[in-house]
C-alpha cells in the first residue's frame, strides 16, 4: 500500500512538472509570436488588451505622436477618469532607459496614468525613474506583456485575438 501512495505521488509530482514546462513553452511561443508583429500590429494589440480591461481605446495615428501611442479612458475619448496614456516601443533587443522614460512622462497631465509597453525591457535606471515619477506609470516588458494577454485573452475581441491567435489545452489537475 506504501508501495502505490508513492508511485501515485511521484506519478503526480511528473504531472506537475510536465504542467510548469508546457505553460513556460507556451509563454515562449507567445513571446515570440508577440515579437514577430509589425510595430502598428504591437498597438493594436495592447489596444485590444486593454479593450479586454474594459477600456476603450484611440490610436494615434502614424508620425509624432508625442509619446501618446494610444489613449484608453471609459468613454474612448479620454475625457472620463482614469485616462491611460500608453506609450509602445517595440524594439525586442532595446531595453528603454531613463531618458526616454522620463520624455514619456514629461509630456502627461497631472491626472494621467501612464502605461510604457517595451518588447525591449527596461533599464534599472528606467525602472527608477517609474517610481519616482509625477503620476503613476505601470511598466510592462516582454514577458508582462505576454501573461497580462493570457489572463484576459477570453475577454479579448475577435480583432485582438487574431493578432495572436491561441487554443486552449485541457491538463488534468
Amino acid at each position: 500500500m506504501a508501495l502505490e501512495a508513492a508511485d501515485t505521488e511521484e506519478e503526480l509530482d511528473e504531472t506537475d512538472e510536465l504542467a510548469r514546462d508546457l505553460r513556460a513553452r507556451s509563454l515562449e511561443f507567445i513571446k515570440d509570436r508577440i515579437s514577430g508583429l509589425t510595430w502598428e500590429k504591437m498597438q493594436e494589440l495592447v489596444a485590444g488588451l486593454l479593450r479586454a480591461m474594459g477600456y476603450k481605446t484611440r490610436i494615434s495615428p502614424a508620425g509624432s505622436d508625442r509619446g501618446k501611442d494610444i489613449i484608453a479612458s471609459p468613454d474612448g475619448f479620454g475625457f472620463e477618469q482614469p485616462r491611460i496614456v500608453v506609450g509602445v516601443k517595440h524594439r525586442p533587443n532595446t531595453a528603454i532607459g531613463s531618458q526616454e522614460l522620463r520624455s514619456f512622462l514629461g509630456g502627461r497631465h497631472k491626472d494621467d496614468k501612464g502605461l510604457y509597453v517595451s518588447t525591449g525591457g527596461f533599464t534599472k535606471d528606467a525602472k527608477y525613474e517609474a517610481d519616482r515619477g509625477s503620476i503613476p506609470v505601470v511598466l510592462l516588458d516582454l514577458n508582462d506583456l505576454s501573461n497580462e494577454i493570457v489572463r484576459h485573452y477570453g475577454e479579448m475581441d475577435m480583432e485582438a485575438r487574431s493578432l495572436i491567435p491561441l487554443t486552449t489545452i485541457l491538463w488534468p489537475t
